[in-house]
This record gives structure tokens, C-alpha cells and sequence, in this order.
């Protein structure tokens, strides 16, 4: 079974600081993709200043707008003010069974969650998690820690594993206590295997010291640099994986979006 998956932080379908709105034409270039399945963080389920200010705001959830009639969605809400609220979404072209959303905040000024939905496909039950960490490196250690303590108990070890989003991961620390105790490897990181039998030999005094990994740089749209959006996989094989740089994606949002093609493997 193949699929096209992307991963895309939408910065809340507006530009900065909320003058213009972006979501139409956010909606017009994510089916341009034609994913299988798209992994988005800031959402906005609900903004009712925005809705006032601009005259074509959709009536309904961001999510449920993107999704349309060809996708469907699961929804988690973190972050939640007297307006609105916002957070991370799945698109899946095929049924989603099951989600749950993990609240995962670190502190009192960023709400932040895990967003799980299994996604049945051709007979597979495919674990997807959306993430969107901390500003913090403190708070991305601990948040990374919560994940894979969620996917240890609630996934099942040989059950395929999508992890893809806006890991705010800059210096690249991350990857590998993913790698060792998840079994992942990145879709950018042809050296994901190496990095894993480093990190095994060192112990897990090392899990959070810098990977040698070359993620993609994702951030800013304008000009992409840090390596901020990830793809993490476990049970696929990645037959290609894209940065989709220059118009229109330079002026929707403040990210970049990530296109993997995959293969399944074949479960024992």
C-alpha cells in the first residue's frame, strides 16, 4: 500500500498578526497535494474576532473547512481563550476509528497536546500522532518523554506509526531518543540507522545531545533555514520526501510544508 502523506503548521490560516486571511487559498494548495493524509498544527477551531474581520471567514472549524467533503478529520484542541480556541488536525482520506488528544502543556503560557488517531486502511490500523512542542527546550524534553510514553502503552510495537509536525526542535536534539526507544527514523534522515546504533552504544545518558541528523528546513517560508517540522516513521518504507518551497507556499504561512511518499511494509 502506498501513501502520500504531508505535515503543514498553517499559522492559524491568517498572516501575521491576523491582517489578512489565508485560509481559502491554504485549502486550495493543500488539495493541490492530494494527500492521503495531512498532519496540520495551528488550527483555529474557532476565532470570533477573525469571523468578524474578514468577511469570507468559513463558518465552520478550520479543520472541517480543509477537510471538506474529501477527507476526514480528527480534531484536538489545546489552546482555548475567551474568542476561540486552536490546535492540531489530521486529514485522512481513509476512516479514522479512533483519536484521543493528549494534553501535554509544560506551564500556564502555552497549551500544547498530542493529538492520536488510528486511521484504517486497507485493512491496517495506521497510529497517527500530530505534534506541535514547546517554545522551551525544557518543555520539549519532558513533551518528547510524554509521546513516547503514550506510544509505548497504546500502541501496539509492530502496529505501523506516523509522528509528524512542528517539533520547534531548532538545534536537532530530539531525534534520537525517538530513535532508541521508538524504532522510528525520520523521512529526511539518511542516516537514521546510524544514528540509532551511536545512541545505543552510548546509553541513554546521551538520548537528548544533539543528533548528526540532516533534517528539513521548513522555517521561515520566506526563506527556509531551521529545521523545525519532522516526519518520524515506523513500519514504511520512504520512497521520497519533498520541502515544498516557493509559491504559493512562501506566503500562506510562516512554515513550509513536508510531502512523504510511502510504502508499507509488509506485516509479519
Amino acid at each position: 500500500m502506498k501513501l502520500r502523506i504531508a505535515t503543514y503548521n498553517i499559522h492559524k490560516g491568517v498572516s501575521a498578526f491576523g491582517r489578512h486571511e489565508r485560509i481559502h487559498s491554504i485549502k486550495d494548495a493543500i488539495a493541490a497535494l492530494d494527500a492521503d493524509m495531512v498532519f496540520l498544527q495551528e488550527v483555529q477551531g474557532q476565532h470570533d474576532m477573525h469571523a468578524r474581520k474578514h468577511l469570507s471567514w468559513p463558518q465552520e472549524g478550520q479543520h472541517e473547512f480543509l477537510a471538506g467533503a474529501s477527507h476526514h478529520v480528527a480534531y484536538g484542541m489545546n489552546a482555548v481563550y475567551e474568542h476561540g480556541h486552536h490546535g492540531n488536525a489530521l486529514l485522512s482520506r481513509f476512516p479514522i476509528t479512533t483519536q484521543v488528544n493528549h494534553d501535554v502543556s509544560d506551564h500556564a503560557y502555552e497549551q500544547r497536546g498530542i493529538l492520536h488517531a488510528v486511521v484504517r486502511a486497507n485493512q491496517v490500523d495506521i497510529h497517527c500522532f500530530v505534534i506541535h512542542l514547546g517554545l522551551f527546550a525544557a518543555s520539549r524534553r519532558r513533551q518528547i518523554q510524554a509521546l513516547i510514553d503514550t506510544i509505548q502503552r497504546d500502541t501496539p510495537a509492530d502496529a505501523p506509526l506516523i509522528i509528524a509536525g512542528d517539533f520547534n526542535d531548532w538545534n536537532q536534539r530530539l531525534s534520537s531518543a525517538l530513535y532508541e526507544q521508538l524504532g522510528v527514523v525520520e523521512a529526511f534522515d539518511v542516516d537514521g540507522q546510524h544514528a540509532t546504533d551511536k545512541f545505543q552504544r552510548k546509553g541513554l545518558a546521551h538520548l537528548f545531545s544533539q543528533s548528526a541528523s540532516a533534517h528539513a528546513r521548513t522555517f521561515p517560508a520566506g526563506f527556509p533555514w531551521l529545521c523545525l517540522d519532522r516526519v518520524y516513521l515506523r513500519g514504511f518504507h520512504i520512497a521520497a520526501a519533498n520541502v515544498m518551497t516557493g509559491d504559493p507556499w512562501r506566503k500562506l504561512s510562516d512554515h513550509v510544508p513536508i510531502m512523504a511518499h510511502l510504502e508499507l511494509r509488509q506485516l509479519r
